[in-house]
């Protein structure tokens, strides 16, 4: 399933606020990329899946603007989607814990604030796997490819595989089985990525 085909109002209104704060392409695809994987494990816990997406879209919304103080980083996202119409203190709460190690909030403590703390690095995995196959396309991407390169350091250093490997304890998902949701849920927005 593409996002395209999820047009709510409130994801345009999500939408309007990364068009509006957000002018790296690569951040925005990010975003993008963490709203296919968040709606996949929304579907795989038969939770809100719209709610999920939701975080995942606008997790890293106000990124370019504090990422030079990150305990700013989410609260500047809060306030514009409250501006924006939004009103739910779990998607707020949600948002906010992915960055509690800067932001002084709580570390996340429900599947979904895991889900979105857990994935947020691994997007950036698959991302920098694709870019070094051969046709730089995301269909061409195995679980067995980016379990290759999770284990290799220095490729995609940024990555924080300890992030990652927490799907085990906190969502109660192995690591490879992760990864496989993961990597079909970047694959179903393929074309909106550029990939």
């Amino acid at each position: 399933m593409s996002i395209v085909k999820h047009g709510s109002v409130n994801r345009q209104k999500a939408l309007s606020i990364l068009r509006a704060h957000v002018k790296n392409q690569n951040l925005f695809r990010h975003c993008l990329s963490v709203e296919a994987v968040m709606r996949t494990l929304a579907l795989h816990f038969n939770a809100n899946q719209e709610k999920w997406a939701l975080a995942g879209l606008l997790h890293d919304a106000d990124w370019e603007e504090t990422k030079d103080d990150p305990s700013q980083h989410t609260r500047k996202t809060i306030q514009w989607a409250k501006d924006a119409g939004f009103d739910d203190k779990e998607l707020f709460t949600t948002i906010l814990s992915h960055n509690h190690a800067h932001n002084g909030e709580a570390e996340p403590k429900n599947i979904m604030e895991w889900s979105l703390y857990i994935c947020d690095d691994l997007t950036g995995l698959i991302v920098a796997t694709t870019l070094i196959m051969l046709d730089r396309k995301l269909s061409s991407v195995t679980v067995p490819a980016v379990l290759k390169k999770f284990g290799t350091r220095s490729f995609a250093s940024g990555v924080d595989r300890e992030h990652i490997s927490l799907c085990t304890t906190k969502l109660q998902i192995s690591l490879d089985r992760f990864i496989g949701l993961a990597i079909r849920a970047l694959q179903d927005i393929a074309p909106e990525l550029g990939l």
